[in-house]
């Protein structure tokens, strides 16, 4: 009779234990809880976030309309059509170039080069197509090459080699900022041809209403058949996801920020050639490390490089195909850099230039230890950089005073990274 006790009690206890399996699983995710409690778990979700350390993208969000507000309410032609569509024109070439940066910073590394690489392909495309004269399209892929090359050299010298990251993009800068002087020669500066394809790469637009419409409408409809297609394979194995009445909220949201622009642009002189690249740009990398196994070994690398090795992880390679991503990027933003000013010359990628393209990953929320990003970062980063930059010229303020601006800026993100890290780790999180 004990025995049979004992076994009823054992059997009842386990039943009693696996009732309340579930729910212990449920307690350990939030995520499961928040879209069934509604305003209230919305609310709650956001303040573990926040205790948790995981800002997002809401303080640079928050920072640029602060930015924004300050400059409108100093000078009313501050967020004007015109004024806004030259600022979204004059932060491609810095953006696309800081897109690379965030590819080499996820991985907790630096290149210093880029600037120089960009100046380096703006110059390389003047030479082939305006001096010997070959076709503007070969010439703008070998630009282009120029930079991947380059990346790829710092890559292998770091990851085969072993020289720190740092030591070697700083020779690189050095090197590639003298081949470009070697290669534009004495004069300096070599005009482009205003209807090339060069120069029309910022200087043309869409002037059909049409065009900034279209492109908001396949904005706001591709991001929600990802998300509704996303949100039904989660579904399918199990996974938390978004309610179908959340992804409505967040594209009628998106869809409002799409049209509002479109709105702005048909206002001035139309859709921008320059715009339309750039975002297909970042929608391409993000999908790249978003959605690729490619794009998980660089974020698992930028966690621990001991541990992707053990995993099967070829550290070598990933290394040096990143660094040939930064520089091929930064070859890109040279040219849209040389398309801005219609010339390639000596002053390309030089002075304060490469500290914006890397405040701009950063200032985005790119962490600088590495792990911790996203190429929208780039986007987020470099309005506020372009953002500041015209406001101060709007007031006629100096460039001494810009610099100080834009580097009071970075180091804000910088310290607001280093204790969102903090926190995380506090939070267990890291």
């Amino acid at each position: 009779m004990s025995i049979d006790k004992t076994s009823t009690a054992t059997e009842e206890s386990s039943v009693d234990n696996t009732d309340a399996a579930p729910a212990a699983v449920a307690a350990v995710d939030p995520r499961l809880l928040v879209r069934e409690q509604g305003f209230a778990g919305y609310l709650g979700e956001f303040k573990r976030k926040m205790k948790a350390g995981d800002l997002g993208s809401i303080p640079v969000v928050v920072g640029l309309l602060i930015i924004w507000a300050i400059f409108t309410s100093l000078n009313s032609n501050f967020l004007t059509a015109g004024n806004f569509s030259d600022m979204s024109v004059a932060m491609v070439g810095t953006g696309m170039i800081a897109v690379g940066i965030v590819f080499v910073l996820l991985l907790g590394e630096i290149d210093l080069s880029v600037g120089s690489v960009s100046g380096v392909a703006g110059a390389t495309f003047a030479v082939l197509s305006v001096t010997h004269g070959m076709n503007e399209i070969l010439a703008l892929v070998l630009a282009i090459l120029t930079g991947t090359a380059a990346g790829a050299i710092h890559g292998f010298v770091f990851a085969r080699i072993g020289v720190p990251a740092f030591a070697v993009t700083l020779a690189g800068l050095l090197f590639w900022q003298g081949f470009m002087l070697q290669i534009l020669g004495d004069n300096g500066t070599i005009n482009l041809d205003s209807e090339g394809v060069v120069v029309k790469l910022t200087s043309y637009y869409f002037s059909d209403v049409a065009a900034a419409y279209g492109l908001a409408i396949v904005v706001t409809a591709g991001y929600f058949l990802s998300a509704f297609f996303d949100n039904r394979r989660r579904e399918a194995v199990g996974v938390p996801s978004r309610p179908l009445n959340e992804i409505i909220v967040r594209t009628v949201l998106l869809a409002v920020l799409a049209f509002a622009v479109a709105i702005v642009f048909n206002q001035y002189k139309g859709l921008p050639l320059a715009v339309v690249i750039f975002l297909a740009f970042l929608l391409l990398t993000d999908f790249v490390l978003r959605r690729t196994a490619y794009g998980r070994k660089i974020f698992a690398l930028g966690g621990s490089v001991e541990a992707s090795r053990r995993a099967g992880i070829n550290v070598e390679l990933v290394r040096i195909s990143v660094f040939a991503i930064a520089g091929t990027f930064a070859a890109i933003g040279g040219l849209f850099v040389a398309s801005k000013i219609a010339s390639a010359n000596q002053g390309a990628g030089t002075g304060e230039f490469l500290m914006n393209v890397i405040a701009a990953a950063v200032i985005g929320g790119t962490s600088l230890f590495g792990g911790r990003g996203r190429t929208w970062d780039a986007l987020l980063g470099v309005m506020v950089i372009i953002s500041i930059q015209y406001g101060l010229a709007l007031e006629g303020i100096a460039s001494p005073v810009q610099y100080m601006i834009t580097g009071g800026v970075l180091l804000a993100t910088v310290v607001i990274d280093a204790v969102t890290r903090k926190t995380q780790k506090t939070a267990g999180r890291a």
